[in-house]
């Protein structure tokens, strides 16, 4: 059976990866029928040849769950499509001091309301009332 898998490459602690297309009995490193690209999770760049890819997948080539996902979220042009998550942890204080500063706004947007219900009605009374 064929596989669409990583070959890891690079420095230790600094992978790179080549994304290949290989016997699912020969070893990681072994000698691949063919290269589809390149990725490096450091940077989070890549270059794949999505269209062949998809034929290798076509064909029957069972791809990881990781280049499942490189290959779901690539571009057209080969880039990985990579957005970066944009939730900010914070500590506990912080995020006690977060809420208290929304519950605070909250609170003077309700007061600021109500005062501008009670400004157009008093007028309102006013006029009825003379």
């Amino acid at each position: 059976m064929l596989k669409i898998r990583l070959k890891r490459l690079g420095a230790k602690k600094a992978p790179t990866y080549r994304i290949i297309v290989i016997n699912s009995t020969t070893k990681r490193e072994g000698k691949p029928i063919q290269e589809l690209g390149h990725y490096n999770p450091k940077t989070k760049v890549m270059k794949l040849d999505k269209v062949s890819a998809l034929e290798w997948v076509k064909k029957g080539a069972q791809p990881t769950e990781t280049v499942a996902y490189l290959i779901k979220n690539c571009n057209d042009d080969g880039t990985l499509n990579y957005k970066k998550s944009e939730t900010v942890k914070l500590s506990k204080k912080a995020q006690a001091k977060a809420q208290a500063e929304a519950e605070a706004k909250a609170k003077a947007e309700e007061e600021a309301k109500a005062a501008a219900e009670a400004a157009a009605e008093a007028p309102a009374e006013e006029s009825t009332e003379a």
